[in-house]
């Protein structure tokens, strides 16, 4: 499936990354394509359903806020 968009809803997003989860437990979640080798690590699982539910671009928008405001003196 693809990314989900920048603005869909945060519920769309915990529901996607569930997705991503369930795949992983499954042993269904690939690296990379299809052909991908498949995932066996937990963090990496987790890295990829922040990635595609679009998760880990908030997360960078809110430690580069912090940072920002921090090292204005």
């Amino acid at each position: 499936m693809p990314k989900l968009a920048k603005s869909a809803s945060k519920s769309a997003k915990q529901a996607r990354m569930k997705e991503e989860m369930h795949k992983f437990k499954a042993g269904d979640l690939h690296s990379g394509s299809k052909s991908g080798p498949i995932v066996k690590d937990r963090q990496q699982a987790i890295a990829i359903g922040l990635n595609v539910s679009g998760q880990s671009r908030d997360q960078k928008r809110k430690g580069r806020k912090a940072t920002r405001s921090t090292s204005r003196r």
